[in-house]
């Protein structure tokens, strides 16, 4: 018989393992933060939101649901979305895998994505983001965090958990934006270092997006 881990999304094994710790390590990630702020800065008053990897709900759809938006969140861990509904009773949360969760053409004003992309392979990511592009509004808005490196399938310890990455480096990632259907608007890069003493310090890429009219 196959393990049940061996049966499941890896990313769910990982991020059921770390719970809140995950969040104790990124809380003091300002970037993340500033990149929320962007965002919400053009959002109207209640405006439908997507966030993708919602993990334990915090910051970001903390953060969107304390503003008065209609917040989904959907993640792959039955672990974070059963944290992130108990934290975030504001916001809806939902068991699902993004690359099969059926989405409505123009259903969300925005979506976001904030490094829940990079367990996925290149061409998995790239459909992702083409759905997400699809899934707001056109003049919607779309942000995407990352980690940018030139690497695929590459294999490590993430806080201690064993995970496959696959990353682009930034000019590689904006022009998949581009062919998603997106204009980046604003490009911010920081370096930051998780609170956790299996983790190291890694790049962070924020692109903020709008869909294209057409």
């Amino acid at each position: 018989m196959v393990a049940e881990d061996e049966r499941r999304v890896p990313a769910a094994v990982v991020f059921d393992a770390l719970g809140l710790d995950y969040e104790k390590a990124f809380a003091s990630d300002e970037a993340h933060r500033a990149s929320l702020r962007w965002l919400l800065e053009r959002l109207a008053p209640g405006s439908r939101v997507l966030d993708v990897g919602s993990g334990t709900g915090r910051p970001t759809a903390e953060a969107l649901a304390d503003a008065g938006h209609r917040v989904l969140g959907v993640d792959v861990s039955p672990v974070m979305v059963e944290l992130a509904a108990r934290q975030v009773p504001g916001a809806e949360f939902r068991r699902a895998d993004i690359r099969e969760l059926a989405l409505e053409e123009g259903a969300f004003d925005a979506a976001c994505a904030y490094f829940s992309l990079l367990q996925m392979d290149r061409a998995e990511q790239e459909a992702v983001v083409g759905r997400l592009a699809r899934a707001v509004r056109p003049g919607g808005f779309v942000v995407l965090g990352t980690v940018p490196l030139d690497i695929e399938g590459g294999e490590g310890l993430f806080m201690g958990q064993p995970v496959r990455v696959t990353s682009f480096d930034a000019d590689a990632f904006g022009e998949l934006a581009g062919r998603a259907g997106l204009t980046v608007l604003a490009e911010e890069r920081s370096e930051f270092a998780p609170a956790h003493p299996d983790a190291v310090p890694e790049p962070h890429l924020f692109l903020h997006c709008r869909r294209d009219a057409r």
